[in-house]
């Protein structure tokens, strides 16, 4: 590169020769080759721009110490890439080390370029600022008194020196911003993910700053205060403000002001650390002002308000990185380094979170490797970060915090959630069964999925709800088989410390992990305590051999059995006995086979029981004993075996044994080849819901003595060829569904007979070719969900059915719960 591109002696050496020593090292060797290569772009963008700082220090009559800094900057570059040079291949963190230099050097030059740069720019604007002094402009012409500085400025303060994992973010917002259509965005993610940080160096960004003419930043935070924010944006637009009349007056003349200020150009707003009780704040900045835009940063979504952008987590690479350069010396002057395994270990506990990598690593940095040693063995046996870091717990509690008082049920849920295992997909129809008990929620779930929407919305947990929950939705029968949560393991770990902050005997929430058969201390003792959790969760590995310490729980209404078994057995424990007051079963083995479950004789004494949950088990011996079930209410299984057996080989009849069950959940049991008849004896059932069971062919034919059956589900079970003739007789049923039953040819002429009928799900059915002209007399169907071959079918129906609707909903296939 000539030397004449850089325009003066000084400036020019300094610049070809780190130009020349990266180009050189580039040749030399390939263990940083991304990151001098990265470095190369940025002093080939820069050199332009060097020589016109030059210029414009020299027209300005600058001091010539403004680019000393920047001068520095180079030689000190210059030595580093020789180091480079000279590391071995084999030497794992002094090159980790020196690519982390090699990134700062190249953060170091942007920075001063982004920012610095502009301060440098700025001094020629000094003759401006000299007439508007001519022209008597001070402060006291604001309309604002002196008091008002405290209100802060509007600048973004610099965001930290190290960063990583916000590339891709701060590419993707400024293609947001840059782009007409969106005016306002939410960057939304849990505390402690970086958001301010990304807020800041967008700010700081040099496309930014020349796309936009002005960038005004507020800090909203809890205790949020329109007044105050208006009249900041007046300060800092030098505005003269005559005293707000009222809120309304205030929101008023603050679009007037904007309107006035965007004919100059274009103007971003950053509103961070937006809380959820703010959204009425938030929507008084809904103007309708073109190259107006606000970037809002909060752990809520307010879809409302503007689109969402979730900022994830940090990959494998950023995470390592990042905890690196907060746990270990850039001197390497640690009395020991840890291997790389060790280190790996701990990022992967870390979960891609942020402040947990920053937190965690700075508690490890410069200690002696047996204390890194100490700390993976402490976390790898169930203690959480949570637990020890009072930095990461706050933060993360802040979350919680932010609820009001009027989401106390939101509080409770989020605190019920521990109940489950890390790192599984949570079924929201366990959560329906559990909170429709415990806290009096509807029993249908609608209440449920609506605190975990609300929950979801504040990056409390994930709810994904897959293609049959979200095209099926109805108002009649809801279903959400096909919705599951997952939650990240710290938030998790957060509602596990909160619910243990209370001595053992008083707690409302029981979550006890077990590893092998070694049991807490509490729980050995000869004289039990009397506890009085209302749910207990117990979760139990392969190495447990079933065998159950007596524990007395005379409150608890909800039990959550978590295991992890293959092709054993798995004993429900005899205490369940003395369990009176309980009202839901949840069971789920989380192995790759099915265990089988034994001893359902305790079941016997649970005369309020009114929910079970099994799932991934056997169930051979259910029905072996002769237990009557007859406060039960709703039976699920999932991915079970043996059920024709269970039923089949029962000593009681079914209508005996569960008397008033109103509702049946078979979903995923592969080894279902017929409804056992029992069900049919069921009078009181109100719905029968099977899905996924590929070998099941038929549905009895007595399935017409279900007298009070409501909703009929069969999806999804790809054997099934045809409907019962009798189903004529279930007069009541309201929903029927079909959908995914591939080799189903016709419908049964008795179909006519459904008097009741309101909706009729049959989508995927390639098979059928006709229906019957009984469907005419369906005049109270209203909607019919199917594909657009099936909907041609009943095109010649329609003008006999006045009420009846046609929906095609398009197939959104979502596999991220997988």
């Amino acid at each position: 590169m000539a030397l004449e591109l850089v325009g003066g002696a000084a400036l020019g050496l300094v610049f070809e020769k780190l130009f020349a020593a990266v180009v050189d090292a580039s040749n030399k060797t390939t263990q940083f080759d991304s990151s001098l290569k990265k470095l190369e772009e940025t002093l080939k963008s820069i050199n332009p721009t060097i020589l016109e700082v030059k210029k414009l220090n020299d027209q300005l009559d600058h001091p010539k110490e403004e680019l000393e800094k920047l001068i520095q900057i180079l030689k000190d570059g210059e030595k580093l890439i020789h180091k480079c040079s000279k590391v071995s291949c084999s030497n794992y963190f002094k090159k980790w080390r020196y690519a982390n230099k090699i990134k700062a050097l190249d953060g170091s030059l942007l920075n001063f370029f982004q920012v610095e740069l502009q301060a440098i720019l700025l001094r020629g604007n000094t003759q401006v600022l000299v007439l508007l002094k001519s022209n008597r402009f001070s402060l006291s012409n604001r309309g604002v008194s002196d008091n008002y500085e405290s209100l802060g400025s509007c600048e973004a303060t610099d965001p930290p020196d190290f960063m990583v994992g916000l590339d891709v973010p701060l590419k993707e917002l400024k293609r947001r911003l840059f782009t007409d259509g969106e005016s306002r965005i939410v960057v939304s993610a849990p505390g402690g993910c970086g958001k301010t940080t990304l807020a800041k160096r967008l700010c700081h960004d040099q496309q930014v700053k020349e796309y936009f003419t002005d960038i005004c930043y507020v800090t909203v935070s809890k205790t949020c205060d329109l007044f105050g924010i208006i009249k900041k944006l007046f300060w800092h637009n030098a505005e003269r403000v005559q005293g707000f009349q009222s809120e309304e007056d205030a929101v008023n003349q603050l679009e007037l002001m904007l309107k006035r200020k965007v004919e100059s150009g274009r103007i971003l707003l950053v509103l961070d650390d937006v809380w959820s009780g703010s959204k009425s704040v938030l929507d008084k900045f809904k103007f309708q002002i073109s190259k107006f835009k606000v970037l809002v940063t909060s752990r809520n979504e307010f879809p409302g308000f503007g689109s969402t952008y979730n900022l994830k987590l940090l990959s494998e690479e950023d995470a390592k990185t990042l905890f690196c350069h907060s746990a270990i010396p850039e001197d390497g002057s640690s009395s020991s380094m840890p291997g790389e395994e060790l280190v790996n270990e701990i990022v992967r506990r870390c979960k891609g979170f942020p402040l947990a990598l920053k937190v965690v690593g700075r508690s490890l940095h410069g200690q002696p490797v047996e204390i890194w040693r100490s700390t993976l063995r402490k976390v790898s046996k169930g203690e959480s970060f949570v637990n020890s870091e009072d930095e990461l717990r706050n933060c993360l509690q802040s979350s919680l915090d932010a609820l009001d008082d009027k989401d106390i049920m939101l509080k409770e849920c989020f605190m019920d959630l521990g109940s489950f295992p890390e790192d599984q997909k949570t079924p929201a129809t366990a959560l329906i069964d559990m909170w429709a008990e415990l806290h009096k929620l509807d029993k249908d779930g609608i209440d449920a999925i609506s605190n975990l929407h609300k929950l979801c919305s504040r990056n409390l947990l994930n709810l994904v709800v897959t293609r049959s929950s979200r095209n099926d939705a109805n108002e009649i029968d809801w279903c959400y088989n096909d919705a599951f949560v997952m939650q990240h393991d710290l938030l998790r770990d957060l509602a596990i410390y909160q619910s243990e902050q209370e001595p053992i005997e008083k707690r409302k929430r029981l979550i006890v992990d077990l590893t092998g058969n070694r049991l807490p201390e509490w729980w050995t003792k000869e004289k039990q305590p009397r506890l009085s959790a209302r749910l207990v969760s117990i979760s139990t590995d392969e190495m447990f051999s079933s065998s159950w310490c007596n524990m007395q729980l005379p409150e608890a209404e909800a039990l959550i059995l978590n295991f992890n078994q293959t092709q054993k057995k798995y004993e429900l424990p005899e205490f369940m006995k003395q369990m009176d007051e309980l009202k839901v079963l949840v069971v789920t083995n989380y192995g790759f086979c099915a265990a089988e479950l034994t001893n359902f004789s305790v079941l016997g004494s649970l005369s309020n029981l009114k929910r079970i949950r099994l799932e991934n088990v056997s169930i051979p011996t259910l029905c072996n004993t002769s237990i009557e079930l007859k406060n039960l209410e709703k039976l699920s299984l999932v991915m079970c075996h043996k059920i024709g057996q269970a039923f089949a080989s029962s000593t009681i009849q079914i209508p005996e044994m569960l008397p008033n069950l109103r509702e049946i959940n078979i979903d995923y049991c592969n080894d279902l080849v017929e409804l056992p008849e029992g069900f049919c004896d069921l009078v009181q059932l109100n719905k029968l819901r099977i899905s996924n069971c590929h070998k099941l062919s038929s549905l009895p034919e007595g399935i017409g003595k279900l007298a009070n059956l409501e909703v009929l589900r069969v999806s999804a079970c790809t054997s099934v060829s045809k409907l019962p003739y009798s189903m004529g007789s279930l007069h009541k049923l309201s929903v029927l569904d079909i959908t995914g039953c591939l080799e189903i040819r016709k419908m049964p002429k008795q179909i006519g007979e459904l008097r009741g009928l309101r909706e009729f799900h049959m989508r995927r059915c390639p098979g059928l070719r006709e229906l019957p002209p009984s469907v005419t007399v369906l005049v109270d169907l209203e909607r019919v969900i199917c594909d657009e071959e099936t909907a041609q079918l009943w095109e010649c129906y329609t003008h006999l059915l006045p009420n009846l609707t046609l929906s095609v909903p398009e197939e959104i296939i979502n596999l991220n719960w997988l």
